[in-house]
């Protein structure tokens, strides 16, 4: 019998019983990755995947999201849990049977595990109804590879009466069916800056004549990079990445201007804002230096991931009781990837939480990470995540 004080070997076992389907419905949503926040042949394999399970089913309007509820009738909390749809921008080159049939797009990030690991968690719950009380939500969301896509769905309600949220991430650089989460800052904002430098072109036998932003946009490369470290309290996160330069067409001609790009991450609101301060700041400041002129615009992307403190020590209670003490890792600190999960724990008490699905042929050291076009997972570690999933809805 399954219950919130009863988490173990049993759940696990129901969880294991799933794994056939889970890996049908993983292969197949790998094979043919959407992007962005229109995945019509994903929302169809969730919608197949459901049938029959008596869930109160919602399609997004703004997107192709799905929202399923289970309610047990009986009063009790609201438990959201999510798995992310969309797939990246990337060509696959690891060789399997159900490898990307999509040119160009890839689930390099492991949302095909979540879609599926979260349909075999709806199956496990709806087969176990009884011993659940209030209602689960199941959470399933296109668009968070940079589209935003949970706040589209937040806008249209799917957080209305939820009293916790939950959701996975796996991570291939981490030990097969280990689970990974912290209270606090988990993972970081991640805002970008565009920045123009506006010089004066001409020919480059004769720079006297021109005024070069070349030379200051170097400089701000320099000083950006420098800011970070003069800006921020050493015992606070930020970091400011150029990862685009772009000036001139050929040899011979001083350009009329130079554009650059990058990310900022951070993992606080007060560094962030500092952050964001200071690239203008230096931005005009080192054109003018340079005599030239720039425009600088910093645009705002996720939010940081804050967990609860209290639902992390509830996923860390869950899943030793669930997979073993020795599957549990408190992480010792935040990751400056990004997460739109974030929008989510911004307005309802929750908490994210990393599975490790390094390959069984690699290590830690050695497994190609998330995004990376030979980026694989260990399949034997996702009934673990079905059974998270599960649990997180059974733990009261």
């Amino acid at each position: 019998m399954m219950t919130s004080d009863n988490i173990g070997s049993d759940l696990l076992q129901a969880a294991e019983s799933l794994h056939d389907q889970t890996i049908e419905l993983r292969r197949a949503l790998h094979a043919e990755p959407e992007i962005g926040l229109d995945l019509p042949d994903t929302q169809a394999k969730i919608l197949e995947s459901l049938t029959g399970l008596g869930l109160d089913i919602t399609l997004g309007d703004a997107t192709t999201s799905v929202v399923a509820d289970l309610d047990t009738g009986r009063e009790g909390p609201t438990v959201l849990l999510r798995g992310d749809m969309d797939a990246l921008p990337l060509q696959e080159d690891y060789i399997t049977d159900f490898q990307s049939r999509r040119d160009g797009a890839m689930h390099a990030c492991g949302h095909d595990t979540h879609v599926a690991m979260l349909a075999s968690a709806a199956r496990l719950l709806t087969e176990n109804k009884k011993e659940l009380t209030g209602k689960v939500r199941f959470m399933f969301q296109p668009g968070e590879e940079g589209y935003h896509g949970a706040k589209y769905m937040i806008e249209e309600g799917v957080l209305d009466g939820v009293d916790r949220a939950f959701a996975l991430h796996v991570i291939t650089t981490m030990p097969n069916g280990v689970i990974l989460t912290k209270g606090g800052s988990l993972m970081a904002s991640a805002d970008r800056f565009e920045i123009t430098v506006h010089g004066e072109g001409g020919h480059a036998s004769a720079p006297h004549q021109c005024v070069d932003p070349i030379p200051a946009a170097a400089a701000t490369v320099t000083a950006l990079h420098t800011m970070v470290g003069r800006d921020v309290d050493p015992v606070r996160s930020g970091l400011v990445t150029v990862a685009h330069i772009e000036a001139g067409t050929t040899n011979n001609i001083i350009p009329p201007s130079a554009f650059m790009e990058g990310t900022i991450r951070t993992l606080d609101e007060r560094t962030r804002a500092a952050i964001h301060e200071g690239i203008k700041r230096v931005a005009n400041g080192t054109a003018i230096a340079h005599g030239c002129t720039c425009s600088c615009d910093v645009v705002s992307g996720y939010p940081v991931t804050v967990n609860s403190g209290d639902e992390a020590a509830r996923t860390g209670h869950v899943a030793r009781a669930l997979l073993g003490d020795d599957k549990f890792v408190e992480m010792p600190r935040a990751i400056l990837g990004a997460e739109d999960f974030s929008y989510v724990l911004n307005q309802v008490p929750g908490a994210m939480a990393f599975l490790g699905v390094c390959p069984e042929d690699l290590t830690p050291a050695t497994a190609a990470p998330n995004h990376s076009n030979l980026m694989r997972v260990n399949e034997s570690g996702l009934s673990s995540g079905v059974g998270m999933y599960a649990a997180m809805a059974l733990a009261g």
